[in-house]
């Protein structure tokens, strides 16, 4: 299974977002700078998450975008959906129905194994997104980074959060 790169960058800007207090936030250029993207792609994913209300944009000098709901309340699965949408990735084209052997449409009412394979696939994949919060990540940087990684982390932080208009 691929998983675009806006949903890394989502998840991403999303966990740089999670430990700001409230009524704090960052900018897209800084979000984009952090993470070394340009600009305009993270504008994308950001307003990707707008829209399904994950983060909430300020606008003005002082704009920027903060979580709209806590770190806990936000699953791997939230972002995902929000930037690449609920499709699933296997989509049965009934290729039974086709050649020399095909099947008769009224023979095809239950889904082939294949396609029963990756439903079942789908579905442990997408409860595995829906398990972890970004609180389950943003605890995990805590005890993984190392604290020279983290301490810059914190500096940069303090340079560049800003308090949001209400």
């Amino acid at each position: 299974m691929r998983i675009n790169k806006g949903v890394e960058w989502g998840v991403h800007a999303c966990t740089l977002l999670a430990p700001l207090g409230p009524g704090k936030g960052l900018s897209l250029a800084l979000l984009a700078e952090y993470h070394g993207v340009p600009a305009a792609y993270m504008a994308k994913q950001m307003q990707a998450l707008s829209k399904a209300g994950i983060v909430r944009a300020s606008r003005g000098k002082t704009g920027g975008y903060s979580l709209a709901r806590p770190a806990a309340a936000i699953s791997l699965w939230d972002i995902k959906a929000a930037i690449d949408g609920t499709l699933p990735a296997f989509r049965c084209t009934e290729i039974r129905q086709k050649g020399p052997c095909a099947l008769h449409r009224d023979q095809c009412r239950q889904a082939c194994p294949i396609a029963a394979a990756f439903a079942g696939a789908e579905t442990a994949y997408r409860a595995a997104l829906k398990a972890i919060s970004l609180a389950d990540i943003v605890a995990e940087v805590g005890t993984t980074s190392d604290q020279h990684h983290l301490a810059q982390i914190m500096g940069w932080y303090a340079q560049n959060i800003s308090d949001l208009p209400e």
